[in-house]
C-alpha cells in the first residue's frame, strides 16, 4: 500500500432547498446528490481520484447501504477493510449560502476489533480520530517505521492529546482550537509542543495559519471564488487534506508550502459542486482553479 487512511464512512444525502418543511407538510427540494462521506473517507477518496489509491479502514455494515459503500470505492480503486457494525451512517446535508447544515445518524459500535494490517510500502498515513483505538495503533506503529502521519483534527476526541505525540502533520479546524480553550496561534503552540512537524489551523474563506516546527507562522489566504460559484462547501476540508496527502506523495519535493497551495486548489474548486463525488477534482481541475482565483486579499 502507498498509503493508509482511517476514518468514519458515511453515506452522505446532500440536498439543495430554500424551505425546511415542518408538522404535516412536504416540499420538493432543489436538487440532491447521493454520496460518500465522513472525513478521512472524504480525503481518501480525493486521493484516489488523483492518482493514489490508498487503503482505507472504515465501519461496514452488511446492508444494502454496506454494499453501496463498496462499490463507490470500488471504482476509485481503493481497498476497503471493513470493520463490522450493525447499520451504516448516514449524514443529511443542507448546503446554503457558503454554510451548511448537518444530521448525522451514526452507528460508532464496533462489533470487531479493528484489523490488523501490513504496512510494509506504506508511505503516509491519514487519520480523522474517529476509531480512536485504531487511530493511535497506526500512529505509533507508523511513526515507529518512518511513515508519515498525518490528521485531520475536526473536533477534539478522547484520545486527542496522546494520538497528537505520534502525528507528523497536524491540520486543525478552528472548533478544535476552541475545544481546546486556545486562540489560533496558541494552537499552534500547543501542535509544536507535541512534536508535530508541520501544524495548521484551517480558518475557512480567511484561508489557513501554518508553521513547520516551532518556525515563523504563515498565513495561506484562501482562494477568492466568486460567490456566486459557490454550490456546496461540505467536504471541501476533507478535500484539501486528501489532496495534501496526495501531493506529498506524488511531489515531495514541493515542500510543505507547495503541498498546501496544491490543496487550497483543490478546494476552491469542490466548492463549485454538489455533494463529496462531484466535488472531487482532478489534476487538471487543480490546475485550472489556481490559475483561475486569485488569492483573497
Amino acid at each position: 500500500m502507498d498509503a493508509l487512511f482511517i476514518g468514519h464512512a458515511y453515506i452522505d444525502v446532500t440536498f439543495l432547498t430554500d424551505h425546511l418543511p415542518s408538522g404535516d407538510e412536504k416540499y420538493v427540494a432543489q436538487d440532491y446528490a447521493i454520496s460518500f462521506g465522513g472525513n478521512a473517507v472524504t480525503a481518501s477518496f480525493c486521493c484516489a481520484k488523483l492518482g493514489v489509491a490508498p487503503d482505507l479502514i472504515s465501519p461496514l455494515a452488511g446492508d444494502w447501504l454496506g454494499r453501496m459503500f463498496i462499490d463507490m470505492a470500488a471504482k476509485y480503486s481503493i481497498s476497503v477493510h471493513g470493520r463490522k457494525v450493525a447499520e451504516s451512517s448516514l449524514s443529511f446535508i443542507m448546503p446554503k449560502g457558503g454554510q451548511r447544515a448537518i444530521v448525522r445518524c451514526r452507528d460508532d459500535h464496533y462489533i470487531h476489533p479493528f484489523p490488523q494490517l501490513n504496512l510494509d510500502g506504506c508511505r503516509v498515513l491519514h487519520v480523522d480520530g474517529h476509531q480512536a483505538d485504531a487511530a493511535l495503533h497506526y500512529a505509533r506503529a507508523c511513526r515507529e517505521a518512518g511513515i508519515l502521519t498525518s490528521l485531520d483534527g475536526g473536533g477534539v476526541r478522547s484520545n486527542s492529546d496522546e494520538l497528537l505525540r505520534f502525528i507528523d502533520v497536524a491540520v486543525v479546524s478552528e472548533d478544535f482550537t476552541r475545544q481546546l480553550g486556545l486562540e489560533t496561534h496558541g494552537a499552534l503552540d500547543f501542535l509544536a509542543a507535541h512534536g508535530c512537524q508541520v501544524s495548521g489551523v484551517t480558518l475557512g474563506e480567511r484561508g489557513m495559519l501554518w508553521r513547520e516546527g516551532k518556525g515563523e507562522i504563515r498565513h495561506l489566504p484562501a482562494l477568492d471564488v466568486p460567490a456566486d460559484r459557490i454550490v456546496d462547501t461540505n467536504g471541501a476540508g476533507d478535500i484539501f487534506h486528501g489532496a495534501y496527502v496526495y501531493s506529498y506523495l506524488a511531489t515531495p519535493q514541493r515542500g510543505w508550502a507547495g503541498h498546501f497551495e496544491f490543496a487550497r486548489a483543490a478546494s476552491a474548486h469542490s466548492v463549485q459542486f454538489l455533494g463529496n463525488e462531484a466535488s472531487l477534482p482532478a489534476l487538471a481541475d487543480i490546475e485550472a482553479a489556481a490559475k483561475e482565483f486569485a488569492p483573497k486579499a
